[in-house]
């Protein structure tokens, strides 16, 4: 039982970090806190790899 504990608290802990790194680039913590909720590391990619707001194709 503590094991399945500790996965969600680092997908909590993933889901914030998310959140910091998405209104980092300018874009919504709420709306990428949820969707790393729902797909984590997936999200964390997407972040990083999409440009900020505002600076596509710049």
């Amino acid at each position: 039982m503590q094991a399945d504990s500790g996965f969600f608290v680092g997908w909590g802990t993933l889901s914030l970090i998310n959140a910091g790194l998405a209104q980092s680039k300018g874009r919504s913590g709420l709306g990428w806190w949820l969707g790393s909720i729902l797909v984590g590391p997936l999200a964390t990619l997407l972040i990083v790899v999409l440009p900020p707001a505002g600076r596509v194709g710049a």
